[in-house]
This record gives structure tokens, C-alpha cells and sequence, in this order.
């Protein structure tokens, strides 16, 4: 069994400092530990569900739910790829228009998981989907650059340079493959629909909020 823990473009240096990236870090981090105290309560309150959603309710956990996580595993690995591809984008786009890209973003890929299973009661979180928009962005901006990697198999580690359009290409496959499935069983896990339409969502417009932050 293997994986791939991005870190960093390699490719190029940012303009300025990645701040809002870097708020948004805090921001999830603040939320989870507030997380921990609450426990489920917490979690239903603010979790999307999206039978709730489909009713016209909970509209503000759409922008809730991106903030929280299910365990220490889940918001370490996705503040790790959001560090690894964030900083660019912010540096792209400019802060304001980042931000607004990166909430949009993960807005959107929570309706596409609604979307996918509107009668589901299982509670959907995480800031993947909104990661998922960023990393689309990159794949449209940058896909020549080389993102320094971990290679982990098993026990052996390599740090290894890879192209990002083959990166995130074979991990939006996957999200692409496991949404099928699902959104066929309709049942908990990862949200890979929420995946699928955060990149989307990020392919498809990070041309448009990058051309409007130069102009």
C-alpha cells in the first residue's frame, strides 16, 4: 500500500506571504478543537445534512461544515494539501478574491454532495471540497510545476518531484471512480462527490477570478 503526501511547488516562489491560507489553517483548527468540546451535539448543529439541505433548512452549515473534520487524521491531511497548493492560488487571485474563490468553492461542493445523495441523514464535513476547488485551480495554472512529494510504501519513504497535472490528474480519477460508488450505495464515508464538484468548480472558473484579480 502506498500514498503521496504533497508539500510544496517547487516550480516557483509566491509574490507575498500566504496569509489567508494561513488564516484559514487557524480557522479550521479553532473549529476543531471547539469540535472536540462540543462533540456530537456540535457536529449536528453545525455538520451539512443533506436531507436537511434538500428541505430548504441548515443553509448556513454549508459554509460551517468546510471548517470541520472527523478526526486528527482528516484536518492534518487536508491542511497539508491545502498548504502544498493554497499559496499559489492566494498569490494568483490576490487575498480578497482567494478567499471569496475558496468559500464559493467549498459551498459548491457541498451542494454537489447533497446533490449526489439529497435523502442522506449522515452528516457531511470537512474542508476537502473547498481544497478540491484550489487544487483544481492549480491543475488549470501551474500543471507543468513539480510539487516535492513523500512517497510512502509501506515502510520506504522518497521525497520525489512530481508534474501537478499528473498528481492531482490520478487523484482526481480516483474521487472520480469512488463518487460513482457512493453515490450508488448512498452511504457515510468520504465525500467524493464533494470532490468531484469542488474541482470542478475550480477548473472551470480559476481562470476568471485570476484574469479579474490582474485587471
Amino acid at each position: 500500500m502506498g500514498t503521496v503526501i504533497p508539500l510544496g511547488d517547487v516550480s516557483r516562489r509566491t509574490r507575498r506571504f500566504a496569509l489567508v491560507t494561513l488564516l484559514i489553517i487557524v480557522a479550521n483548527a479553532y473549529v476543531f478543537l471547539r469540535e472536540l468540546q462540543g462533540g456530537d451535539a456540535f457536529v449536528a448543529k453545525w455538520a451539512v445534512v443533506p436531507a436537511e439541505i434538500a428541505s430548504g433548512h441548515g443553509w448556513i452549515t454549508l459554509l460551517s461544515a468546510m471548517f470541520m473534520h472527523g478526526s486528527w487524521l482528516h484536518i492534518l491531511g487536508n491542511m497539508v494539501f491545502l498548504w502544498a497548493f493554497g499559496p499559489e492560488i492566494e498569490d494568483a487571485m490576490g487575498r480578497m478574491r482567494y478567499l471569496a474563490f475558496y468559500l464559493i468553492g467549498g459551498v459548491a461542493a457541498m451542494l454537489a454532495q447533497v446533490a449526489g445523495s439529497p435523502a442522506s441523514t449522515v452528516p457531511c464535513l470537512g474542508a476537502s471540497g473547498a481544497i478540491a476547488a484550489v487544487m483544481g485551480a492549480f491543475i488549470v495554472m501551474y500543471p507543468r510545476d513539480r510539487i516535492r512529494s513523500l512517497l510512502i510504501i509501506v515502510i520506504f519513504v522518497k521525497v520525489a518531484y512530481i508534474p501537478a497535472a499528473l498528481l492531482i490528474g490520478v487523484w482526481f480519477v480516483i474521487q472520480l471512480l469512488d463518487a460513482g460508488a457512493v453515490a450508488r450505495v448512498q452511504t457515510g464515508g468520504v465525500a467524493y462527490l464533494a470532490h468531484v464538484g469542488g474541482f470542478l468548480f475550480g477548473v472551470v472558473t480559476a481562470r476568471v477570478w485570476i484574469q479579474k484579480a490582474r485587471e
